[in-house]
C-alpha cells in the first residue's frame, strides 16, 4: 500500500508549518490549495512555494517534524498491512528531511520526497534533484511493487490531491481519503471520515 503524505498519512501541509517560520503561511497555502485541486502545475507550484522559504534557519524543519499530527488509525493500518504479509510506502511532493524521521516512527518499508537545499544553516529557497511530480508517484509505485515481485494489480495507493492520481490509476485499488472532488471523482474507493483505520477491512486476511 503506497500512500501520500501530507494531508494522508498525516493531518498536516509540511510547507505550510514551514512557512510559518517565514511569515508566509497564507501566501503558500493559496498556492497548495490550488495545486491540489489541479489548478496549477505542480512543480511549478512546488518551485513557488519553496523559494518563499529562503532564509528560513535549517532548525525549523526540525521543529516542523515534532508539529506534525499523525493521520488517526495510520498506526494501526501500517501494522495490520504488515501482519497481513504487506509492505507500506509513502511517496510525497513534500520534503525527505521531515519524512525520513516520520518514516522510522511509522514503521515504513519505502519513501520518497523531495530535498531541501541548505546552505550555511538556512535554507535556499530551492530542491535538489528530481522533483517528486504525480508522473514520479506512479513511477515508484511500479518500481517498488516490481522489486517485491508484485504485479501493479497487488497494489493500494491511497491520496488526497491532483497530484496523486496517476498512483492511484497505477495501483491495483485507487482509495481517495480526505480528498479534494477531482480525487473523490477518480477513485475507485471513498474513505468517509477521518480516521485511516476503516482501510482494515479491505485486507486480505
Amino acid at each position: 500500500m503506497v500512500f501520500d503524505v501530507d494531508s494522508t498519512l498525516i493531518q498536516d501541509e509540511v510547507i505550510e508549518l514551514l512557512a510559518d517560520a517565514a511569515g508566509k503561511r497564507a501566501e503558500v497555502k493559496a498556492i497548495t490549495d490550488a495545486a491540489m485541486a489541479g489548478e496549477l502545475d505542480f512543480a511549478q507550484s512546488l518551485a513557488a512555494r519553496v523559494s518563499m522559504l529562503a532564509g528560513v534557519p535549517a532548525s525549523a524543519i526540525q521543529d516542523t517534524f515534532e508539529r506534525v499530527t499523525v493521520t488517526r488509525g495510520a498506526k494501526e493500518l501500517i501494522a495490520a498491512i504488515h501482519q497481513a504479509g504487506g509492505k507500506v510506502a509513502a511517496v510525497s511532493g513534500g520534503f525527505i528531511q521531515v519524512l525520513e524521521p516520520l518514516a522510522k516512527v511509522l514503521v515504513l518499508d519505502f519513501y520518497r520526497a523531495n530535498e531541501l537545499e541548505v546552505a550555511n544553516g538556512v535554507l535556499t529557497g530551492r530542491t535538489i534533484g528530481q522533483i517528486v511530480t504525480r508522473e514520479v508517484k506512479a513511477a515508484c509505485l511500479l518500481e517498488w511493487a516490481a522489486e517485491l515481485g508484485l504485479q501493479p494489480g497487488q497494489t493500494i495507493a491511497v491520496g488526497d490531491g491532483a497530484n496523486d492520481l496517476e498512483m492511484m490509476q497505477a495501483a491495483g485499488l485507487g482509495v481517495a481519503f480526505n480528498a479534494k472532488p477531482i480525487v473523490r471523482q477518480a477513485a475507485d474507493l471513498v474513505i468517509a471520515g477521518d480516521s485511516l483505520e476503516s482501510l482494515i477491512a479491505i485486507l486480505p486476511s
